[in-house]
């Protein structure tokens, strides 16, 4: 740093000390446009301002320097009052953080601020650590439903978990938020229980969402012995559950989904008819061709062009 951009710093810096806001204002403005490493010492100073405004610019001056150093006094600014803070703070400490602050994230979670605890468990997603597993557990039994929310969706982030126990009676939580979370990334883990538990979910819960997202879990398990089950979730009230339920037929073609298939053919919703498409030619049944050449004729251009394919794949396999 030459001696003019030297002074040019101190300069600003000791202007954050000044007791008008206006002031600040200027010098921590000037530091972002700077750009200098030198500056991070200020900036950090910065972060405690009276001045919501101060803080916000010094956030941001923080993440465009991407340095490390600045993540510990970056991380008590997910406890803000602030939204646009919280948001700000939170942005440039997933740059930033590392396996490397994995301790102090972990001793964050200890402060009773349901923000700042929130936000760290974002974070650990980043980090992928399982030792994160039991801090993260913790909150499963939070009287916060963002936080129980949170959790569970962390739990799908991290490596070599394959079987956890304590997160199979959240996809039953009162709160709709946490199972539509717990539906998600029960469809990660091997537990014996969690076909089953999706596959009641799937037809009994009473929030569409949550179905939906126990038949995208279900597609990673494929298990035949809920074809029946699947079946059912055909006629449910949301095409975006029917959709789904039938990309898990796609993947376990079976004889008795012939007929719903046909008929999700005529669904009113484009995704669903051209997911049973789909589903129809890699069932590769020659019964299902009259109703797939009628699907050539399909208002949608995409349905008409998996209507097609299906028809070819069916041909190329039973030779007709």
């Amino acid at each position: 740093m030459s001696v003019n951009i030297d002074s040019e710093l101190n300069e600003w810096l000791e202007m954050l000390r000044s007791p008008d806001v206006s002031d600040r204002l200027v010098a921590v403005k000037t530091l972002q446009h700077l750009g200098e490493e030198a500056a991070i010492d200020g900036l950090i100073v910065a972060l405690q301002d009276e001045s919501t405004a101060v803080q916000k610019i010094a956030v941001t001056a923080l993440w465009e320097l991407a340095n490390p150093i600045a993540v510990p006094a970056l991380l008590p600014c997910l406890a803000s009052s602030d939204v646009e803070i919280r948001s700000e703070a939170l942005s440039a400490l997933g740059e930033l953080v590392t396996s490397e602050h994995l301790l102090l994230l972990l001793d964050a979670l200890q402060q009773e601020d349901i923000n700042l605890q929130l936000n760290v468990l974002i974070l650990l997603r980043k980090i992928h650590d399982a030792q994160s597993l039991p801090a993260v557990l913790s909150f499963f039994d939070s009287e916060h439903p963002q936080l129980r929310e949170a959790a569970v969706t962390t739990l799908s982030y991290l490596n070599q978990v394959q079987i956890c126990p304590p997160a199979l009676p959240l996809v039953s939580d009162r709160d709709d938020s946490v199972r539509r979370a717990a539906a998600l990334t029960l469809g990660h883990f091997a537990d014996a229980d969690i076909v089953n538990l999706l596959n009641n979910t799937l037809i009994n819960d009473t929030d569409w969402q949550v179905r939906r997202n126990a038949a995208k879990s279900l597609a990673l398990h494929a298990d035949a012995k809920i074809i029946p089950t699947i079946l059912i979730s055909l006629k449910d009230e949301h095409w975006q559950v029917r959709k789904f339920a039938i990309q898990i037929l796609q993947k376990i073609p079976d004889i008795q989904s012939l007929p719903a298939l046909i008929e999700a053919l005529t669904d009113e919703y484009s995704d669903v008819r051209k997911e049973a498409a789909i589903a129809l030619g890699n069932l590769s049944k020659i019964e299902a061709l009259n109703a797939l050449q009628q699907a050539l004729d399909d208002p949608d251009r995409e349905v008409s062009i998996y209507a097609q394919k299906a028809i070819q794949k069916i041909r190329e396999q039973t030779k007709t």
